[in-house]
């Protein structure tokens, strides 16, 4: 089983977003119950179980049974509460909970986009810094109805560049679309360096980056939406939240990690509904985070992946 090789993003401030000096006291009556719906290396689980002085009950999801098996040892060490752990997308959060009979939580935490185990240890697709197969499932891509070699090889241009477009907001989309069908009338795109190529190609020159002005690989965006095509993640945050807030115990929090816009949007436009006041209705939450929380410059020179994260955390009333 390999070490997980990924660096938590915002640690502190989740911790002390999610945890209140209150809370931690109202251990000694009961154990409180987090749910982390992306447990990746489990390091925010195991923070936040030192911070209740590892009296904390903890029911975590995670797509790749890899990180399930890291981090059943970690966090059975971390708490002498009850350790719940499912290979499973936090969208089904439900009836994992019914499954095992738990009905509110108190803390949640949905830590979005992949994690560095995914990136570097996976295999399947995600970084074309190494050169895979194109499947960028999160988790068995047979079972998926999808891959990303499929959309690739398979897909209809036009659907092609809408995914692009939609889910990368790449402004180079039909540009890029065009080169991948017609790349695959030679032969079929297998790896990930094999699309990063095609993308680079598509990109103007003066793009790229190589005068400085594209900070960021030119193939970056098109992996990003391939990826988020393949596992349905904005369809899967929006189903996440809703539930998430509905087993949320009065007084309990939400803390989401995004890291696009895409994902913020979601993510902020929700926590506004739920706080926004029409008449003769109550706000359902309040928004702790007025302003989403960023990382500090030394955090983004340490970790460079952490440099798009945005957190935002609600409190239910």
């Amino acid at each position: 089983m390999n070490m997980s090789v990924h660096e938590p993003v915002l640690l502190h401030e989740v911790v002390t977003g999610l945890v209140s000096s209150d809370s931690v006291i109202g251990t000694d009556a009961r154990l409180f119950w987090y749910l982390d719906g992306t447990l990746g290396g489990a390091s925010h689980a195991r923070a936040i179980a030192k911070a209740f002085g590892a009296k904390l009950n903890i029911i975590g999801f995670d797509q790749d049974p890899q990180a399930i098996e890291r981090a059943q040892k970690t966090l059975t060490k971390a708490t002498s509460g009850k350790v719940i752990l499912e290979n499973e997308n936090f969208r089904n959060l439900d009836k994992v909970l019914d499954k095992h009979g738990v009905e509110k939580v108190d803390m949640i935490l949905l830590d979005l986009g992949i994690s560095s185990d995914e990136l570097e240890t996976s295999g399947r697709g995600f970084t074309f810094q190494k050169d895979e197969p194109l499947f960028m499932t999160l988790g068995d891509p047979t079972k998926h109805p999808f891959t990303a070699r499929d959309i690739i090889n398979g897909w209809e241009e036009e659907d092609i560049a809408n995914v692009i477009f939609a889910y990368g907001e790449e402004r180079f989309a039909r540009r890029i679309a065009k080169a991948i069908v017609r790349y695959r009338e030679k032969k079929s795109i297998e790896t990930s360096f094999e699309l990063a190529e095609i993308v680079k190609s598509a990109v103007p020159f003066a793009a790229r980056g190589q005068s400085g002005k594209r900070k960021t690989n030119p193939a970056t965006k098109t992996f990003q939406a391939l990826r988020i095509a393949v596992n349905d993640e904005l369809n899967a945050l929006k189903e996440g939240l809703v539930k998430g807030f509905a087993r949320l115990a009065p007084g309990g929090k939400m803390a989401v990690i995004s890291f696009h816009s895409l994902e913020d949007r979601i993510v902020k436009e929700y926590f506004r509904s739920l706080n926004k006041k029409s008449d003769g209705e109550k706000s359902e939450a309040n928004i702790l985070t007025k302003k989403p929380i960023v990382p500090t410059d030394q955090e983004v020179a340490e970790n460079p992946r952490s440099r798009s994260a945005k957190l935002r955390i609600i409190q239910k009333i």
